[in-house]
């Protein structure tokens, strides 16, 4: 594994180069305009697998995007790994705030990556990490160093909920058969203080309508007479929190997992700088639920957020109008033993009860997922911990995440596996908003780590 540097150093040119041509691809899956796209980048997943040595790959279709699946089997008595990755990514909207154009990729320094970042949308969610596997499997299978079977299942609706994910699941068990599945779809805490995730929020997301008269109407003729949808939802989401940022929705704590003082003792060793994040942000104050840390507050609380909102006249000039409809886009990030479906089903009922008389309310549910939480004693999490150990010359610290990735409960449910969570991004890598990107020195070290578990995953396995 020592060679695994020079290998990295001999092609790093080509490997970023590789990772620029993914890049180039909108592979959006949440807008129909772009299912070619979607469909090439599919294509490029594949010929990208066979090319790093899978001996089988396959374009697998579901009732969605398809997913992309390869295998490297060494031999049936040596552990598997199973890899998942997603090769689709978010929209790039607003895009009058990118620096760039977020499908032509650019290399630019900054503070936090002096070596260079990749600005592209994608970059580190998920291109830039599940191609990190990719060129890992590449090392180890011209270097005659693979050490166990490898699989991989890369998808391309991860963005969207990974609906068609479940089915394909359901329906491939054997074939996904394996000893650990590994993800590198999160992040750590700085480059210079690895971690590894050990667990996620849950998410379920919804989007409401609110419609008062059966048409739009001259606001100076109407107003104050006809209940106006923007102002009614304005403050049915506002009524969504009290005044200590305590969601208002009845039962939605009932099943919140409740840290010991020791647990969360044991969280605030992690380092953290709060002027440094105000200052990163450009805010004046953190801001959430009376009682926690911001740390607790991004990781193990549940939360609710309006991700967007709209209704009415939105162009240039003026239109005095009362709209007929308004609407909402409302995620809610849960913890450990909340059930998604509830929780959307707590959501609809009480948000339909407060609306007035003078508007109709609908709730259209979109996705979720069960939160997750992976333990620190198994085979893979050790594993996971002595390949940070060797190239970063540290031990790791296990954080849990803010973030939601649905389908690894779902891969516990069904192929009744461990995950583990190798992010090598950063907070800082604007991930789902204008600018993303991913450090070039995080990507190559991702591609050095990766066949460091690989080697520790096997070897504990005897």
């Amino acid at each position: 594994m020592n060679s695994a540097k020079s290998y990295i150093k001999q092609h790093k040119d080509r490997f970023i180069s590789e990772l620029i041509d993914l890049l180039k691809i909108p592979s959006i899956s949440a807008d129909s305009a772009y299912e070619k796209d979607v469909r090439a980048m599919a294509e490029k997943v594949k010929s990208s697998l066979e090319e790093a040595g899978c001996d089988l790959v396959e374009i697998c279709e579901t009732p969605g995007y398809p997913i992309v699946y390869g295998e490297k089997l060494v031999d049936p008595k040596l552990p598997t790994i199973l890899v998942y990755g997603h090769y689709d990514v978010q929209p790039p909207d607003p895009l009058d705030l990118w620096h760039s154009p977020p499908f032509d990729p650019v290399i630019k320094k900054t503070e936090l990556h002096p070596d260079g970042a990749i600005f592209a949308r994608g970059s580190c969610d998920d291109k830039g990490q599940m191609y990190m596997h990719v060129k890992a499997l590449e090392y180890m299978t011209r270097t005659s160093q693979l050490p166990c079977n490898v699989k991989f299942m890369i998808e391309g609706e991860e963005e969207v909920g990974s609906e068609s994910l479940g089915w394909f699941v359901a329906r491939n068990q054997e074939k996904l058969a394996n000893d650990v599945i590994l993800i590198s779809d999160t992040g750590m805490i700085a480059n210079d203080i690895p971690s590894i995730t050990t667990g996620l929020r849950g998410l379920s997301y919804v989007e409401v309508e609110v419609t008062g008269p059966n048409r739009d109407l001259h606001s100076g003729l109407y107003g104050g007479a006809v209940a106006n949808p923007i102002n009614v939802l304005t403050k049915m989401i506002a009524s969504l929190h009290d005044e200590n940022n305590h969601i208002t929705i009845p039962g939605f704590y009932d099943d919140v997992e409740e840290l010991t003082a020791e647990e969360r003792a044991k969280m605030a060793e992690a380092p953290f700088n709060k002027e440094a994040y105000k200052q990163a942000l450009d805010i004046e104050d953190v801001y959430g639920e009376k009682g926690y840390t911001t740390n607790e507050r991004n990781s193990i609380r549940p939360t609710l957020d309006v991700n967007g909102i709209w209704g009415g006249y939105t162009g240039e000039g003026a239109k005095t109008v009362i709209a007929s409809k308004a609407y909402a886009k409302i995620s809610m990030r849960l913890v450990p033993n909340q059930n998604w479906e509830e929780i959307t089903q707590l959501f609809k009922n009480h948000f339909e009860s407060i609306a007035p008389k003078g508007v109709k309310v609908k709730v259209k549910p979109h996705h979720g997922g069960q939160a997750y939480v992976t333990p620190i004693d198994s085979l893979g999490y050790r594993a996971a911990e002595k390949a940070y150990e060797v190239t970063f010359g540290k031990t790791p610290i296990p954080q849990r995440s803010g973030g939601s990735i649905p389908i690894v409960a779902l891969f516990e449910k069904e192929l009744k596996s461990k995950t583990i969570l190798m992010g090598f991004g950063l907070d800082s890598d604007a991930i789902h908003s204008p600018n993303e990107h991913f450090g070039v020195w995080n990507y190559l070290k991702g591609i050095e780590t990766i066949p460091q578990f690989y080697h520790y995953f096997t070897q504990m396995s005897e």
